[in-house]
C-alpha cells in the first residue's frame, strides 16, 4: 500500500509540475510565495526534474512489483505470477496513474507547492544519479538535432498570434473593454495611418484667401481644436495647423487678422501613408505632436491623422464617435439595411456599425465591390462577402455612387 502511495505522489507531482500555469506561478514568486518560488526553481531544469520524478516513480514502481511477484510466489506458485501482473498494473493504473494525474491536471498549485518541498531535498540527493540519466537521456535527443538547453529557455516566449489566442480564450474574466483595448494594441502593427485617417476631401481647413468674417465664423464653428491653414488649395500651398485655443482670445476681442492666423500656425507634420500605428503612436509622443498629415510616396496630401483617431483602435469608441458616425454618409432603410457612400472608409464602417467586411488592400466599398468582381458593375448588381450581400444602389461613369448592404441570417 505504501509503494502504491508513494507512486501516487509521484504521479501527480510530475503532471501538476508540467500543468501549473507559469505565469501565475511568476506572479505567485512576486508575492513572496515560498512554494512558488521552489517550483520555479525546480523548473528552471525541468530535464533535472523529470529525471527525479521518473526515478523515484519507477523505482517504486518495480519495487512494487517484485514484492507482488515474490507472495504470489509465496501463495500461488509460478500460476501467481501472471496473476500479480495483472492485478498490479490495474492497480497501479487506477490508483497510480490516473487518478492521481487527473487530480493534479485539476488542481496543479495544490498539488505542485508542497511536492517542491519533497522533491528539492531528494534532488539534491540523487542529483548523481539524476545527473547521469539526463546525460544519456540528453545525448540520445541530441542524436535527432534536439538540444534541450537552448529549447527550455525560450519554451514559454509567446509569438504575436499565441498571445492574441491567449487575449481572446483566456481572459473571460476581463471586462469586454479591456480585451477590446488589448486587442487592439495588438493590432497597431498591423494597420498603417492610410487606414484610420481622415480622407483629404473631409479635412476641415481654412483657406486664408477667403474674407475674414468667413475665417472667423469657420474657427468658431469648428468642431476641432486644431485646423490646417492653406493658400487657395491644401495640397498646392500649406501654411500650417492653428491651435483654435491660441486664437481664442483674439477672437473674442474681435480683432483677428490674417498676419495672427498666420502667426500662430505651427508647420505642418509630414508622415508616409505605410507608416504603421505603433510607430506613429511613439512619433507623435517624441514629436510632440497631436495631428499629422499623411502623403504618398510622391508627397502628394492623402490625408490627416489625429491622436484621437489613434487612440480609437486601442480603446474603441470614444464619445466623439456620434460626430462620426453622423459624419458617415449612411442612409438607414426601412427594412433594415443601409446604403453608404461607395467612397466611405470600410475601417469606419465596421467600427461606427459593428460590421465585419473584410480590411485588405481595398480601403472604400468601391475598391472592395470592384477587387471582388474585377469590373465596373452596374446598378442592382449583388455580390455576397463575408455574410453581407452589397448591392450596387447608383454610379457614375467611372466609379460606384452608392452600396446598400444587407446583413444575410
Amino acid at each position: 500500500m505504501l509503494l502504491i502511495i508513494l507512486s501516487a505522489l509521484f504521479s501527480s507531482s510530475e503532471t501538476s509540475m508540467m500543468a501549473i500555469n507559469r505565469y501565475r506561478l511568476k506572479h505567485k514568486v512576486k508575492e513572496g510565495h515560498k512554494g512558488a518560488i521552489k517550483v520555479e526553481k525546480l523548473l528552471e531544469s525541468p530535464d533535472r526534474l523529470l529525471g527525479v520524478i521518473l526515478l523515484g516513480n519507477n523505482f517504486v514502481n518495480i519495487f512494487a512489483s517484485s514484492v507482488a511477484t515474490i507472495i504470489a510466489m509465496q501463495l500461488l506458485g509460478e500460476a501467481g505470477i501472471a496473476l500479480a501482473a495483472g492485478i498490479l498494473t490495474l492497480i497501479i493504473l487506477v490508483f497510480s496513474e490516473v487518478a492521481p494525474k487527473t487530480l493534479a491536471a485539476l488542481y496543479p498549485e495544490k498539488i505542485a507547492y508542497p511536492a517542491a518541498y519533497v522533491l528539492g531535498p531528494l534532488l539534491k540527493v540523487l542529483s548523481p544519479i539524476v545527473w547521469m540519466v539526463n546525460f544519456f537521456a540528453n545525448s540520445f535527443l541530441r542524436l535527432f538535432g534536439v538540444k534541450v538547453k537552448e529549447e527550455t529557455t525560450d519554451v514559454h516566449e509567446l509569438s504575436q498570434e499565441e498571445l492574441q489566442t491567449l487575449i481572446n480564450e483566456a481572459t473571460g474574466k476581463l471586462p469586454a473593454q479591456y480585451r477590446i483595448m488589448l486587442n487592439g494594441i495588438m493590432q497597431l502593427e498591423n494597420i498603417t495611418v492610410e487606414d484610420v485617417m481622415i480622407q483629404k476631401q473631409d479635412i476641415y481647413g481654412i483657406d486664408v484667401n477667403a474674407p475674414i468674417e468667413e475665417i472667423t465664423k469657420r474657427i468658431v464653428k469648428s468642431p476641432f481644436t486644431r485646423i490646417p491653414v492653406y493658400r487657395d488649395n491644401i495640397d498646392e500651398e500649406l501654411i500650417g495647423v492653428i491651435n483654435i485655443k491660441k486664437l481664442l482670445p483674439i477672437i473674442a476681442k474681435d480683432s483677428i487678422t490674417l498676419k495672427d492666423l498666420v502667426k500662430t500656425a505651427r508647420p505642418g507634420y509630414f508622415i508616409p501613408e505605410t507608416t504603421t500605428l505603433n510607430i506613429q503612436l511613439s512619433n507623435f509622443n517624441e514629436n510632440k505632436r497631436q495631428m499629422a498629415l499623411i502623403v504618398d510616396e510622391y508627397g502628394n496630401l492623402q490625408g490627416l491623422l489625429t491622436m484621437e483617431d489613434l487612440l480609437e483602435e486601442i480603446v474603441g469608441k470614444l464619445s466623439t464617435d456620434r460626430r462620426i458616425k453622423s459624419e458617415l454618409k449612411a442612409e438607414e432603410n426601412d427594412d433594415g439595411s443601409i446604403t453608404f457612400d461607395a467612397s466611405e472608409f470600410i475601417r469606419d464602417i465596421n467600427r461606427t456599425y459593428n460590421f465585419d467586411l473584410p480590411i485588405g488592400s481595398p480601403k472604400t466599398l468601391n475598391g472592395l465591390i470592384q477587387e471582388e468582381l474585377e469590373t465596373l458593375p452596374g446598378v442592382g448588381t449583388c455580390l455576397k462577402i463575408e455574410g453581407y450581400c452589397l448591392e450596387v444602389v447608383e454610379t457614375s461613369k467611372h466609379t460606384i455612387e452608392k452600396v446598400k448592404i444587407y446583413l444575410l441570417d
